[in-house]
């Protein structure tokens, strides 16, 4: 469950690979001992790209912080420094860095984005499908021969029915593929919205519940 506290923060940092991105840890990650926190990897959309770090705080997990949100896992919010497609190696060098750092439950790595970070989660999964315990593709899409890759990640996309940037179909045929390949997948369309289906997503608790809920059971040695 979010709770909200007035002295919720991220701060914004540079990986090794370049990329700015913004930390948040939990309000007890210091006065808990020794335990591990789940890690939340957020990608955003398209129209938060440059090298302005506050841009990221438009959408998202994010926003909820600025808001004043506490989460209970360390959130990793990185930004896109182009107008490109995410780099899933960059990202993944980040994940290694924090990792190396700080107190991260192994088997609670959690991966979402929205809209071009929709695309980046899906593609990101693929690469790594070891490292990550759920992924919450937002508006994205992917390669759908590719999806069978995921058949043991849970999986729960969402999408807008009047999207008209990226259509449904791409989330449909991703979950399909998916589905045929016995994967542990869901989605939620909601019929009215259009592109921005991120908004009432990431404002449902129910979705951090699920996420925080899954746990990968076998780590690679």
């Amino acid at each position: 469950m979010l709770a909200s506290f007035a002295v919720a923060q991220q701060t914004d940092h540079q990986s090794d690979a370049g990329l700015q991105y913004l930390k948040y840890l939990p309000q007890n990650y210091e006065s808990d001992g020794d335990r591990g926190f789940p890690l939340l990897l957020f990608l955003h959309g398209g129209g938060e790209v440059g090298e302005n770090i506050e841009l990221v705080k438009k959408h998202g997990p994010p926003k909820l912080i600025e808001q004043g949100k506490d989460f209970p896992c360390i959130i990793i919010s990185p930004q896109n420094p182009e107008n490109k497609l995410w780099d899933d190696g960059a990202l993944k060098q980040i994940l290694d860095e924090i990792i190396a750092t700080h107190r991260v439950d192994m088997q609670r790595i959690y991966l979402t984005g929205l809209s071009r970070g929709g695309f980046g989660a899906w593609r990101t999964a693929i690469q790594y499908p070891d490292l990550f315990a759920a992924v919450v593709p937002i508006c994205g899409g992917g390669t759908p021969s590719y999806a069978s890759r995921l058949k043991d990640v849970p999986v729960w996309a969402f999408h807008g029915a009047r999207d008209r940037v990226i259509p449904l179909s791409k989330s449909v045929e991703m979950v399909e593929a998916l589905q045929r390949a016995g994967g542990k997948v869901k989605l939620t369309v909601y019929p009215e919205a259009g592109h921005d289906s991120w908004t009432e997503t990431y404002n449902n608790p129910e979705v951090y519940d699920w996420l925080l809920s899954q746990k990968k059971e076998n780590l690679p040695k």
